[in-house]
């Protein structure tokens, strides 16, 4: 069973940064990509980064130039490296990791979600 577990989500100023961490429970080779969702209260979870197991990543317009997706296969885990945040950056963060199995159907796995608040 895939396990995801999320940390480093927090309380910071605006302006200031975060580093948020997603350990897996097996090797992330196995996984087609991974990447990061937000869900602000009231809103639609909404990508905010994605890095494919080649390694390609993807980010949504609002955070292009201010996060960083990456990953550490030796240690299992992706990595979100936040800067400049912004008060419209808080919400729940979730982790994801997805296969594409037979048919072309999608498997997602989820973290349990960290909390990231980003005060004026």
């Amino acid at each position: 069973q895939v396990q995801l577990v999320e940390s480093g989500g927090g309380l910071v100023q605006a302006g200031g940064s975060l580093r948020l961490s997603c350990a897996a429970s097996g090797s992330i080779f196995s996984f087609n990509g991974m990447g990061w969702y937000r869900q602000a209260p009231g809103n639609e979870r909404e990508l905010v980064a994605g890095i494919s197991s080649g390694g390609s990543t993807n980010y949504a317009d609002s955070v292009k130039g201010r996060f960083t997706i990456s990953r550490d296969n030796a240690k299992n885990t992706v990595y979100l490296q936040m800067n400049s945040l912004k008060p419209e950056d808080t919400g729940v963060y979730y982790c994801n990791a997805y296969r594409i199995g037979v048919w072309d159907r999608k498997y997602d796995y989820w973290g349990q979600g960290t909390q990231v608040t980003v005060s004026s």
